[in-house]
């Protein structure tokens, strides 16, 4: 397939939050990372909430997370998008791909694909192809799948360096809607990119082997692929998965945020591997994220994922 690209564009990033939760730490630290290199390339930064999950969504986190935003000192362009608002476009993404004989329907359960999947691979197990060929006697359709080939994708991440995966040995043929729930994630994101110009994406490492995936489907549906930065995550003082309590940053969670925006900026500013002067210690958001604007180095930042240092006020 070929690929295309639209990396000589004016840049466009983005930050897309799930709402289900408040804000915390790793969200800051994507936040920051996909604000500032938007920006520092004298880009536009998006604004679009991933409230596709509806079950999962919590009432009025979305919300939170705009003034959240805004308390950081963080202005988006244009308007904000919600996904949730946008499944008319996924369903006629899909449908083109099911047209194209791209996609087929899927009647197996998990439990079936265990009983006879090779391996399981990083997020699940790998698909074998059950129905690639046509749903079998008695299966009812359960998902939407699309079909892999035997061919490697490969990308060039700006902070994790050359990344490979092999699709049909990491995860085969892959879900992009469930008969029973919203469109799959990949599809949704790569739909939406597309649509707004997306060149440039910026977020966290766990997202960095799902990225072929998308690529893939850049590549099908005739799209240009983004650069991409996979920023570290943030962990616990351990090494381990941090808690709620500890990890929230958000309105909700109470606190003076407004009083200590400025320095959690800093804070997340060294976590990404910067270096701001000393002078900068008690200063607003606006004149920390202009510092960061101006100085934002990507080369700099670190490529394991490691706790967050918070520094007193």
């Amino acid at each position: 397939m070929p690929e295309t690209s639209n990396h000589n564009a004016p840049v466009v990033g983005r930050f897309a939050p799930s709402p289900t939760g408040p804000m915390h730490l790793g969200s800051l630290v994507a936040a920051l990372g996909s604000f500032l290199m938007a920006k520092r390339a004298g880009g536009a930064w998006l604004l679009r909430m991933e409230d596709l999950d509806l079950p999962r969504v919590v009432p009025g986190i979305a919300d939170d997370m705009l003034r959240t935003l805004e308390t950081l000192g963080f202005a988006w362009d244009g308007e904000i998008v919600y996904q949730s608002r946008r499944t008319e476009v996924y369903r006629e993404a899909a449908h083109l791909l099911m047209e194209r004989g791209l996609a087929y329907p899927c009647g197996c359960t998990r439990s079936e694909i265990a009983q006879i999947a090779s391996a399981p691979h990083e997020e699940g197990l790998i698909y074998p192809g059950i129905c690639r060929d046509g749903l079998p006697p008695q299966k009812v359709e359960r998902a939407l799948r699309v079909k892999v080939y035997d061919e490697v994708i490969s990308f060039d991440d700006q902070v994790m360096g050359h990344y490979s995966q092999h699709l049909t040995g990491s995860c085969g043929d892959f879900v992009i809607h469930r008969a029973d729930g919203p469109y799959a994630y990949h599809l949704a994101v790569v739909v939406d990119d597309a649509a707004a110009g997306v060149n440039q994406v910026v977020r966290g490492t766990d997202l960095l082997s799902s990225t072929p995936r998308q690529i893939y489907l850049q590549r099908i549906f005739g799209y240009p692929t983004p650069s991409y930065a996979h920023l570290p995550l943030v962990t616990g003082p351990a090494g381990g998965k941090l808690s709620k309590r500890d990890n929230a940053v958000s309105l909700a969670a109470g606190g003076n945020l407004a009083a200590e925006a400025g320095g959690l900026l800093l804070d997340a500013l060294r976590f990404l591997g910067q270096a701001p002067p000393q002078e900068l210690h008690g200063a607003a958001p606006g004149e920390v994220l202009a510092w960061g604007v101006q100085h934002f180095d990507v080369a700099a930042v670190p490529r394991a994922s490691a706790p967050f240092d918070r520094s007193p006020l």
